[in-house]
């Protein structure tokens, strides 16, 4: 089990690493966390929600991903409450407070979800959530040491030297464990080392001095490594963008929503050499980008009147005037209509907002969460009869009241054939919506799509090579599990794991 010493120290990509890393020594290695929270999801093929750190850890070990791998997904809406999701179906909206009360009642369900993967894989690998010594959450612990307890796991813990007090993360953490938890750590992983780690050879001494346990590796740190994380951390800062790439690229930006969900949409592009990707709030002009981006959000009502109390509502909409592309994805679709309505308070108190006024659909908050994986062919999107694959994770009837066409034709849900539309697009073709995430992940018609900002005629696949996506993925994790065979003891980990 890989246990943090605090947040965003590297816990997930590590193991992801190490389900790459013992899926080319042959071992059927399966990833498991036990409770995420994240507003990054993923929808598996039976239509289960999950934890996208864990289908990153999933592609990784080369697994289709599952809900047993994540149990328990927490995804957090306005104010102090989140929507519990447990083994993919959603459970309800609860509070902090009722969420505790709820938890031990879960226990049951994660073990059987754990013993389900492991009686199927070899050796799973662990996550735990946040910092694993945190005094006053101890007694509901159901990710850190209770899981690795209950699991039978030797637990290592992850410290990350970057952000500095590297000692108190290691020695400090050691200390305040209980003799228990003791006894199930095995060691500490340093993480995000720069330069040469021989440099920190009296460091790992005095670790291991002060708490008798061994440091199974000192980890570089990766400027270049692009892996999904698991949360949009990386997007705390007001920009981001690509910088490589050909001479001319498309230029797009992503409104950065306070309550954006499923950054990972927008990966694909970021890397795409034909691209530079920016993430842009009311801090940031608009000036100068041929597509501008509203993203999937948890609170579609909140985010509308973010974008009109700073501003952005009215900068999109001169963005259009001057002839600009707008898309708007799940959430970000419905924020493009003229209306949306919650009558019911799915997402707070009941209220109606008007939209953005850019495409004629009004949506009403309410029904069932959508929850499916589609396949289908691109219609009024540029890419046109082009195979795209994407899922569906969402809230809401919308309705169209006006002129335009589908965006998308979906042919088929959770592997059944289907004929339904998806989306609209406006006459002039410049305004853009659909509910499927995932639309850029397919090489052919991100490459058709990026065509048609730059203003080419969309190329047929054999007319010029596609970069892939899926291959560029792939390589990461292959760069990832070579520099931990590096940096690693494995002689060490794999005496930990035979012990078992």
């Amino acid at each position: 089990m890989i246990l943090g010493a605090g947040s965003d120290v590297g816990k997930s990509l590590l193991v992801a690493g190490l389900c790459r890393l013992f899926r080319q020594e042959g071992v059927r290695v399966a990833p498991f966390k036990a409770q995420n929270m994240a507003l990054n999801s993923f929808v598996t093929p039976a239509g289960g929600e999950m934890g996208r750190s864990q289908v990153v850890q999933a592609q990784a070990a080369g697994l289709v991903p599952h809900v047993d791998m994540n149990p328990i997904l927490l995804k957090p809406t306005a104010g102090v409450g989140a929507q519990v999701i447990v083994q993919g179906k959603v459970l309800g909206n609860f509070t902090s407070e009722d969420y505790f009360r709820l938890k031990p009642r879960l226990v049951r369900r994660v073990m059987a979800s754990f013993r389900r993967l492991a009686a199927d894989h070899d050796l799973i690998i662990l996550e735990g959530a946040g910092s694993a010594v945190e005094l006053n959450l101890r007694r509901s612990d159901l990710v850190n040491f209770s899981m690795a307890q209950k699991a039978g796991a030797s637990a290592l813990l992850i410290a990350d030297i970057d952000r500095g007090g590297v000692f108190a993360a290691t020695i400090g953490s050691f200390h305040l464990l209980t003799r228990s938890e003791r006894q199930l750590l095995k060691g500490f992983i340093i993480n995000r080392f720069r330069g040469d780690p021989n440099l920190f050879r009296e460091g790992v001494e005095i670790i291991e001095r002060r708490t008798a346990r061994p440091v199974l590796g000192v980890v570089p740190f990766f400027s270049d490594l692009a892996l999904p994380e698991e949360d949009s951390v990386p997007l705390e800062f007001p920009q981001r963008r690509t910088d490589s790439g050909a001479p001319h690229r498309a230029a797009v930006g992503v409104v950065r929503l306070p309550h954006l969900s499923n950054y990972t949409d927008f990966l694909p592009l970021e890397q795409d050499p034909r691209v530079t990707l920016h993430y842009v709030d009311h801090r940031s002009g608009l000036a100068g980008l041929d597509l501008i981006i509203l993203p999937g959000t948890k609170n579609t009502i909140s985010d509308l009147m973010y974008l009109k109390e700073t501003g952005l509502a009215e900068a999109i909409q001169q963005h259009v005037r001057r002839g600009g592309r707008v898309l708007g994805i799940c959430g970000g679709y419905q924020i493009l209509g003229e209306e949306v309505h919650d009558t019911l308070g799915m997402e707070g108190e009941p209220r109606r907002e008007r939209g953005l006024g850019l495409l004629p659909l009004v949506t009403t908050l309410e029904g069932e969460k959508t929850t499916t994986q589609v396949r289908g062919r691109a219609a009024g999107l540029p890419g046109r009869d082009l195979e795209v694959t994407g899922y569906e994770i969402h809230l809401g009837l919308t309705t169209i009241q006006g002129p335009g066409e589908p965006a998308l034709t979906i042919t088929s849900r959770n592997g059944r054939s289907a004929a339904d539309p998806d989306g609209w697009v406006s006459p002039s073709g410049l305004i853009m919506g659909t509910y499927v995430h995932g639309l850029f992940d397919a090489d052919a018609f991100r490459q058709a799509f990026v065509s048609a900002l730059l203003g080419h005629q969309p190329e047929s696949p054999e007319a010029s090579p596609v970069w892939s996506y899926h291959a560029f993925q792939e390589a990461q994790f292959d760069r990832l599990a070579e520099a931990l065979r590096r940096h690693l003891n494995l002689p060490h980990l794999w005496e930990l794991i035979r012990s078992k």
